[in-house]
């Protein structure tokens, strides 16, 4: 039941990751893409926006597919604490903890998550199992 339990967390997590990362970079799922995204990054001091947004993108689209998929997990974990770590740092921190304040409350359950996958590693059904990694 713990594979079944992995692979789900996996699966919910690094989809909408993946989701994430195409809203930055590509425009979908009513995202902005690079150029929106680097606007509203730049006017909130994170600078240079496009650049960030593609950084943030890739992080998210990157990590959330190898978490998805259960494939170098630890790194997935990285990607996906690092991406966490900036939205808390730049925009969560300062409206406090909860989320209905538009706090880090959200943004604190993914890093435990990610950390989970990261110790716990990917579970029987995942690339890492059938590969030996």
């Amino acid at each position: 039941m713990l594979a079944l339990g992995l692979l789900v967390v996996r699966l919910v997590v690094g989809l909408l990751f993946i989701g994430h990362g195409a809203q930055k970079l590509f425009g979908w799922f009513g995202g902005y893409g690079p150029k929106g995204t680097g606007g509203w990054m730049d006017s909130i001091g994170i600078k240079p926006g496009v650049f960030m947004a593609v950084l943030a993108g890739l992080l998210e689209l990157i990590g959330g597919t190898l978490l998805a998929v259960g494939l170098f997990t630890p790194v997935a974990a990285l990607f996906i604490t690092l991406t966490m770590l900036g939205a808390i740092v730049k925009v969560h921190a300062k409206n406090g903890l909860w989320v209905t304040a538009n706090g880090y409350e959200y943004n604190a359950v993914l890093i435990a998550v990610a950390i989970l996958m990261a110790l716990a590693g990917a579970g029987e059904y995942s690339l890492d199992a059938l590969l030996n990694l």
